[in-house]
């Protein structure tokens, strides 16, 4: 987030919906969507109005076999017209083969938690931080390579219970140094609360100024709406969100619960923040997901209920007069 390019797609947009559906949705699903699955998924998603997907995590297919085709969805995903598009990279290793199959936005996952990281990742946070510090060299031969880092576990760890908030900036400040060119915060458990979360991207804006990235929220506890808010309070505009909820961390016990992105939606577009977002869209997207993975759970208030009689979108309440 802050590049030219990217500033541009997002222009016309108050708030930047992150779709992570297609990587961290599927990751915590103990079988595969198929390869054509997953290209109808984003095409759908893309279709609908998201500017920007992580659609692929670049690691060992013995770790994640869901991912075995990472490379192959990218390639796909790269031919759809005004689309950013993320893959997540835990290693330089990671890194080169995402950036061989055209990617040039990567995410770098560095955990707060000790614990947390080396179930992850295989690796200290330190280490991960050194990771970054490589995958950045990589901009020598491509300078259009934007690195994003998430530090997960940031409001709480499963494993290791509390994380202080001044490692969490601590660790923020050095992912920046080695290179990231932004740092924004995962509530990888579903740990986090309002004020919480107010107060640490607080911290995060002072320290980083524009290289402060955004907000990855779960609802494992039903709280992550109400972050999404504090987030905003604290000048959050960039959220990770997933379609229909899927998602969570396979390496941190019981977190369960992406903020679903057809909620997320509704509730920033009610508040007047412009998404581009077509809710009708996303919401009968879900198909997608139900046809490449029949039987999967879908979650989702607003798929349920539907959307309230006379709701307008922002921009089109910006057309009413006072």
């Amino acid at each position: 987030m802050g590049t030219p390019e990217r500033a541009s797609r997002t222009s016309d947009v108050d708030v930047l919906v992150s779709e992570v559906g297609p990587r961290d949705g599927l990751q915590n699903i103990d079988r595969a969507m198929p390869t054509g699955a997953k290209h109808r998924w984003v095409a759908t998603l893309a279709a609908a109005g998201l500017r920007e997907v992580e659609v692929a995590s670049f690691v060992s297919p013995k770790r994640l076999p869901q991912m075995a085709d990472a490379a192959e969805v990218v390639a796909e995903a790269l031919r759809i017209p005004d689309l950013t598009v993320l893959a997540l990279v835990p290693n330089l290793i990671g890194a080169r083969n995402a950036v061989a199959a055209g990617a040039r936005s990567l995410t770098m996952p560095v955990s707060v938690s000790e614990s947390h990281s080396r179930a992850n990742i295989g690796m200290s946070p330190e280490q991960a931080v050194e990771q970054v510090v490589a995958v950045a060299a990589l901009k020598a031969e491509h300078p259009d390579l934007h690195i994003e880092v998430g530090l997960s576990t940031a409001f709480g760890c499963t494993i290791e219970g509390s994380v202080p908030e001044d490692r969490v900036i601590e660790l923020a400040v050095h992912a920046a140094r080695a290179g990231a060119d932004s740092v924004g915060l995962s509530d990888t458990t579903g740990y986090a609360n309002p004020a919480q979360v107010r107060r640490l991207f607080t911290r995060l804006s002072s320290e980083l100024g524009e290289r402060a990235g955004g907000a990855h929220l779960h609802n494992t506890r039903g709280q992550g709406l109400a972050n999404v808010v504090a987030a905003l309070d604290a000048g959050v505009r960039t959220f990770d969100s997933s379609h229909a909820g899927l998602g969570g961390c396979p390496y941190a016990p019981g977190a369960s619960g992406n903020v679903v992105s057809e909620d997320l939606v509704f509730l920033l577009e009610s508040m007047g923040l412009r998404t581009g977002v077509d809710l009708d869209a996303l919401i009968a997207g879900r198909s997608v997901i139900s046809e490449g993975l029949p039987g999967e759970q879908l979650y989702g208030h607003v798929a349920d209920a539907g959307l309230t009689k006379g709701f307008r979108y922002a921009d089109e309440m910006a057309e009413i007069p006072a």
